[in-house]
């Protein structure tokens, strides 16, 4: 089904200024859905679900938060943390006139919605959590970040290397996952330093007890066979939520190669919250 799509921007302020936000938005309608994408990709990870949602009368936006994607990218780490980006959503929502959606993401997006969802709860209708960073991917996620910003501040060399022979590479003639690899690379050394330090050195996600303050119903998805998001941390989200509907995946790679199931179970979901009946599939004569 195709759905409209408009391209927005809006500015926040960080505390150092003014800066930019870009966002998508698919669909039309009072039911909200924001989602956010991963660390360092860009929204456009999130287009094909998107238009998935969209296409089940869903009204869903896709942000750039600050430091990815087309949004501004400051090189200050002060501008960046977990809260910053939960306010970031409230702005896009105020800015939207929408007074709640269902917000969720992937991996950092995951841990931006849960910030949404403990600071901001009246704002949040449910949340769609993939591949949360909790207290099992400690390890693994400063295996994973600490070199990538230790290369970005002391060899700044390697990251605007890749950017310069990443960036002319066409998108539209590489496969969509591919893209999204290509735009992921596509950083300035300065800002992926200032994004790292951020998170890293600060607080990843709201502690378990703020977690389990958390009302609104979650549709939370984990990955069997993934050491930088555990399953175990998903596992343990679920309990910790009070009203959280758990799903496994077959793979880290089923919602981005063969995400019928998924989608549907995430429009379903999205669709109760709002207690909105799914559209009906118009079939030929």
């Amino acid at each position: 089904m195709l759905v409209s799509e408009r391209v927005g921007q809006f500015f926040f302020d960080s505390g150092s200024g003014k800066e930019r936000l870009e966002y998508t938005e698919y669909g039309a309608g009072p039911h909200w859905v924001v989602l956010l994408h991963g660390q360092l990709m860009p929204r456009r990870m999130h287009q094909p679900l998107a238009r998935a949602l969209a296409g089940e009368g869903l009204h869903v936006v896709t942000l750039d938060l600050l430091g990815h994607g087309r949004s501004d990218r400051p090189a200050d780490p002060l501008v960046y943390s977990m809260t910053a980006f939960a306010d970031q959503v409230v702005a896009l929502l105020d800015h939207l006139g929408a007074k709640q959606a269902v917000v969720g993401g992937t991996s950092l997006g995951a841990n931006v919605s849960l910030e949404v969802a403990a600071d901001h709860p009246e704002r949040v209708k449910g949340l769609i959590v993939e591949m949360p960073v909790l207290d099992n991917a400690l390890e693994a996620g400063i295996v994973a970040f600490v070199p990538v910003m230790f290369a970005a501040r002391f060899a700044p060399f390697t990251v605007n290397g890749l950017r310069l022979l990443t960036r002319p590479i066409p998108r539209g003639l590489v496969p969509f996952w591919a893209g999204i690899a290509l735009d992921t690379l596509d950083q300035r050394a300065d800002s992926v330093a200032a994004i790292l330090h951020g998170v890293i050195f600060g607080r990843v996600a709201p502690s378990s007890r703020q977690r389990r303050r958390i009302l609104a119903p979650a549709f939370i998805v984990g990955h069997p066979a993934d050491p930088i998001h555990p399953f175990a941390d998903s596992a343990m989200l679920a309990e910790e939520l009070a009203n959280a509907e758990f799903v496994r995946a077959a793979s880290v790679l089923e919602w981005r190669a063969r995400p019928e199931r998924l989608n549907a179970k995430a429009a379903e979901f999205a669709l109760r919250c709002w207690q909105t009946p799914r559209r009906k599939r118009r079939t030929g004569s």
